[in-house]
């Protein structure tokens, strides 16, 4: 399990943490975008993307046996700082249906635009898997 790591006398963050701390099986998520199984974009405005690249980053934590809480850091890349901000209350109603309660270290990057036409968000993480019971010997 992560822990929030806050330096004393800073105010608490709003939606993130500075830092987290874990031990155990570090695990990249590459650049998820707002697309399903078959690589279509789910639709054109920022909170429809905005939840499915969510998504896409929450079951490649579960494919390698995680959840949520086990993701420490995440950069959130948008087109258009401005759609994040008009749609903040419902990203974070998004936010807290996909990932819980759980707040990782957190940036947020504007860049000019993404690899994938029609993309409008990208989201990378990082997360902590627990460490895994005794492992099973394999014969070849």
């Amino acid at each position: 399990m992560a822990r929030t790591i806050q330096p004393p006398g800073w105010p608490r963050p709003r939606g993130y943490s500075n830092g987290m701390a874990a031990r155990g099986e570090f695990l990249a998520i590459a650049g998820q975008i707002g697309w399903d199984e078959h690589e279509r974009l789910v639709g054109h405005d920022f909170p429809s993307q905005f939840r499915r690249a969510l998504e896409n980053v929450r079951a490649v934590v579960e494919a390698a046996g995680g959840a949520p809480e086990h993701v420490v850091s995440m950069t959130i890349f948008v087109t258009d700082r401005s759609d994040y901000l008009g749609n903040l209350a419902q990203v974070g109603e998004i936010y807290r249906a996909v990932m819980g309660r759980h707040f990782p270290a957190m940036a947020l990057v504007e860049v000019a635009a993404l690899l994938e036409p029609g993309a409008v968000v990208e989201i990378q993480a990082f997360a902590v898997l627990p460490p895994a019971g005794p492992s099973e010997e394999t014969t070849p």
